[in-house]
């Protein structure tokens, strides 16, 4: 069967010692990359569920370990070789499950303002719809884009931050998923922009 080449976004980490160890490790000890794609969402369930309760910094905990795993899938398959026909669907779809859990989580799990949970659903919209934009321009044969202000890391960045503030301030929470909101508004925006550009032949 056929391996299929998994889309990757650039990442300077997968440079790391630490990260080329850890992932030369689990290729190793014979660890399917689609294993460590599915703990990624097991990972961001336990981040929704500390969002929810409250426990900001478990939570925050929990989304880099969705982060390690996103890294580590990749790693795993490609430098590792251990890829398969499959991988594109495990490497994509279990992202945008996670963003949902997270984002709409934080919005259930944050005390200000009432309409909290509105923000983490807009938010959690609104993150699929910026890897949707991305998926379409690979779809009308350009390369993906995975550029933009709240991509991915930059979104779980934020939302990592907003739960070591709330620590202090509850506020935190939603002022983070606000910010997610407006970054995924623009990097949409501006992915839409790119690929209609390359379309139309003006770059």
């Amino acid at each position: 069967m056929p391996v299929e080449t998994v889309t990757r976004r650039p990442l300077k980490t997968r440079g790391a010692g630490w990260a080329v160890r850890l992932a030369h490790g689990l290729a190793s000890a014979g660890m399917p990359p689609n294993y460590i794609s599915v703990a990624s969402v097991v990972m961001s369930i336990a981040a929704a569920g500390c969002l929810v309760s409250g426990l900001y910094l478990p939570a925050a905990l929990f989304i880099q370990l969705r982060l390690l795993c996103n890294l580590m899938d990749g790693m795993v398959a490609v430098e590792g070789g251990r890829g398969s026909a499959s991988g594109e669907i495990y490497n994509d779809l279990p992202d945008r499950i996670s963003d949902i859990l997270i984002l709409a989580g934080a919005g259930y799990g944050a005390a200000w303002p009432v309409f909290a949970r509105e923000l983490g659903w807009i938010a959690s919209f609104l993150a699929v719809m910026t890897a949707y934009v991305r998926v379409l321009g690979g779809a009308c044969g350009l390369t993906q884009d995975f550029r933009g202000v709240m991509a991915k890391p930059r979104r779980m960045a934020v939302l990592t931050v907003a739960c070591i503030a709330a620590t202090l301030e509850p506020r935190a929470i939603a002022l983070g998923l606000m910010i997610v909101i407006v970054g995924s508004l623009l990097t949409a925006a501006a992915r839409v922009r790119r690929i209609v550009r390359q379309l139309e032949g003006s770059v």
